[in-house]
C-alpha cells in the first residue's frame, strides 16, 4: 500500500524528511478495524514527532493522527463496526499513523463519520474535538461554576485547530461567555465567525484587555499555545480558585504563582486513553459520536480551511511547513491517494 513515511528525525528541509513509500497492507485482528483512508488532517503533533522521533532500525515511521475513511475489515472481537461503515477518529500515538492507504485502529476510539460532511471535512475534526472536549468537560469541568467568578472562559490561541472547535463546543453545550485571543485581522474574524463573544489580541497584555471587558475575572482559562509567554497574565486575569488548562509543551513551566489564588492546573493529552488503554478508553468513540450528532444537527461545524490532493509527500511537506510557521488558521486536510 502507498504511505508517506521517514526513517530519521529532523528538519523538514531534507529530501528524506517525508517520502512516498510502499508498505505491506495490515490485517485486522482482535478489536482492531482496518480502514481505507480517504482523508487525513495535519496537527502540530505530526511535525513535533517528525523532528524528534526516528523510526526503529530498518523500519519506516508513519505519521498522521486524524482520519476519515471506510471500514474494510474487522477483527474477531469487534462489535461496533462492520465493513462499509464510514468512520472518523484520531488513532494512537504509540502505533503507526494514518498517512497510508490503509490503517489499523482500535474500535473503542472510533466514531461514525458525520453524515452531513465529506471525508475532507470530517478528517479535520477528531484530534482537536477530542482534545477540546476532554479539556473542557473532563479536566476543567466547565459545567461546575467557580464560586464568585465570571461565568466565562478565555481561550488562548482561539484560531488554531483546537481553539476553533473549543469555541464552538463551549457555545453549543454551555452558557459560558467565550473570550478568544487572536492577533491578526483574518484570525480575529475567524474566531468571531465561530462564535466568540469577545476577541482580544494575545500579542498585547491580555489581562488588561480582559479587565476592560467589564465582566469580571473569568473562572476558566484554556491555553492552546505559548503558555510560558502568557503565564503571568493568566495568573492576573483568572478568578481565585479558577481552573487553568494547557495542551502545549513548554520546556519549563513555573506554576509557583498559581498558589496564591489556589488555581488548579490541568494538562490534556488526548492520546492518554489509547496509550494506557484506560478503563474509559471507549469514551473517545462515544464523544466522537456526540460530535457527529452536533455536526449533523447544525450546532457546530468543521474547521477545515485548506484541502490539498492527493495525499503524498510533497503536499504533506507543505502542510507541515504551514503548521511550523505558526500562522495556520483552522485545519489543513489532505485527501485521496
Amino acid at each position: 500500500m502507498k504511505a508517506i513515511a521517514y526513517r530519521t528525525a529532523g528538519s523538514l528541509d531534507r529530501d528524506d524528511a517525508l517520502e512516498n513509500v510502499e508498505l505491506d497492507r495490515p490485517k485486522a485482528t482482535g478489536r482492531d478495524i482496518l480502514v481505507a483512508v480517504k482523508a487525513i488532517s495535519v496537527n502540530p503533533v505530526d511535525y513535533k514527532i517528525r523532528k524528534n522521533v526516528s523510526a526503529e532500525d530498518g523500519q519506516w515511521k508513519v505519521l498522521g493522527w486524524d482520519v476519515a475513511g471506510e471500514v474494510v475489515e474487522v477483527g474477531d472481537d469487534v462489535s461496533a463496526f462492520k465493513p462499509g461503515d464510514e468512520v472518523f477518529y484520531s488513532g494512537s500515538l504509540i502505533r503507526q499513523g494514518a498517512n497510508s492507504e490503509f490503517h489499523l485502529v482500535d474500535e473503542r476510539i472510533v466514531g461514525h463519520k458525520p453524515k452531513s460532511l465529506s471525508n475532507a471535512q470530517a478528517a479535520a475534526l477528531p484530534l482537536t474535538a477530542i482534545t477540546a472536549w476532554e479539556m473542557l468537560f473532563d479536566r476543567l469541568d466547565v459545567e461546575k461554576p467557580v464560586p464568585g467568578a465570571a461565568n466565562a472562559i478565555v481561550i488562548i490561541g482561539g484560531a488554531g485547530g483546537v481553539g476553533s472547535i473549543a469555541i464552538q463546543l463551549v457555545r453549543a453545550l454551555t452558557d459560558l461567555t467565550v473570550i478568544a485571543t487572536a492577533s491578526r485581522p483574518e484570525t480575529q474574524a475567524w474566531v468571531k465567525e465561530l462564535g466568540a463573544h469577545h476577541v482580544i489580541d494575545h500579542s498585547k497584555p491580555i489581562a488588561e484587555q480582559v479587565k476592560a471587558l467589564g465582566i469580571g475575572a473569568p473562572g476558566f482559562v484554556f491555553s492552546t499555545t505559548e503558555t510560558p509567554r502568557h503565564t503571568k497574565e493568566i495568573i492576573e486575569l483568572i478568578s481565585p480558585q479558577g481552573r487553568f488548562g494547557l495542551i502545549d509543551d513548554p520546556e519549563t513551566f513555573d506554576i509557583t504563582g498559581f498558589k496564591r489564588k489556589a488555581l488548579s492546573v490541568h494538562w490534556e493529552l488526548m492520546f492518554t486513553r489509547s496509550i494506557y488503554e484506560t478503563a474509559d478508553m471507549d469514551e473517545q468513540g462515544e464523544l466522537l459520536n456526540e460530535v457527529a450528532a452536533l455536526i449533523d444537527a447544525g450546532r457546530i461545524r468543521t474547521t477545515v480551511t485548506d484541502v490539498m490532493s492527493p495525499i503524498n509527500a510533497e503536499n504533506l511537506k507543505k502542510a507541515h511547513a504551514t503548521l511550523e510557521s505558526g500562522k495556520a488558521r483552522g485545519k489543513i486536510v489532505l485527501e485521496g491517494f
